[in-house]
């Protein structure tokens, strides 16, 4: 069982930067890929950026690649997301997702747990 609580959400202005946070609970994070998708109002739920678990293979979304950048800690059972260049289509929701299979998913449905979101709001 993982719980995964995110932070570090807000309002910015349109070209501004901001650095979300996903804190896991449990032994075995180092174990879990990682990701971060993002549901904008009236939208689904979409994919945004993916690491694996050692942290050695990144995916990004074509709408975030060159801006966004994942990362993550594990000593620390963190995972980040570092926002740069904002736009107002960036504005959604943002969760953080635990994928305990073997390899890498960009697919909501293979994350097995999830946080409960933390708004961004990037203003024009």
């Amino acid at each position: 069982q993982v719980q995964l609580v995110e932070s570090g959400g807000g309002l910015v202005q349109a070209g501004g930067s901001l650095r979300l946070s996903c804190a896991a609970s449990g032994r075995t994070f180092s174990s879990y890929a990682m990701g971060w998708f993002r549901q904008a109002p009236g939208k689904e739920r979409e994919f945004v950026a993916a690491i694996s678990w050692r942290g050695a293979n990144t995916y990004y979304a074509d709408s975030v690649k060159g801006r966004f950048t994942i990362s993550r800690d594990n000593a620390k059972n963190t995972v980040y997301l570092q926002m740069n260049s904002l736009k107002p289509e960036d504005t959604a929701v943002y969760y953080c997702a635990a994928d305990n299979g073997g390899t890498v998913s960009l697919k909501i449905r293979e994350y097995d747990y999830w946080g409960q979101g933390t708004q961004v709001t990037v203003s024009s």
